[in-house]
């Protein structure tokens, strides 16, 4: 999977709410959210179908996009590289980060100790 720019993900955020949707749908989506312009939009379509992280139908004269990436493929990918490149592949310094910040919620807490318990019961 090739690297997606912050730009190129939110169109392609875009698409993952909703797909498959025309170039003007999405334009008129992110000038409201994100304040870009047509042209823009248009040469992030481009380049993320160059990626192959976008695909498109031609219906007439109007173009449909499609996500070819699933968002928690995607997803997935950003947090390893993330944990990969800031914390050297170790996940204990990140939660103890937010931990000892407070950024922790109990509901947080039970998620990660369901999660846990339940590799744990894998591992055997």
């Amino acid at each position: 999977m090739k690297e997606i720019s912050n730009s190129e993900l939110v169109v392609l955020q875009q698409l993952w709410q909703q797909s498959p949707l025309t170039s003007s749908e999405i334009v008129d989506a992110l000038e409201h959210s994100h304040d870009m312009h047509e042209k823009t939009v248009k040469t992030l379509l481009n380049r993320l179908v160059k990626k192959q992280a976008v695909s498109f139908e031609k219906q007439g004269r109007v173009y449909h996009y499609s996500p070819l990436i699933a968002e928690q493929d995607y997803t997935l990918k950003e947090s390893l590289s993330f944990v990969e490149r800031m914390f050297a592949g170790k996940l204990t310094p990140l939660v103890a980060g937010f931990a000892q910040k407070n950024k922790l919620s109990a509901d947080d807490v039970a998620e990660l100790q369901t999660l846990l318990d339940d590799w744990k019961k894998e591992q055997k």
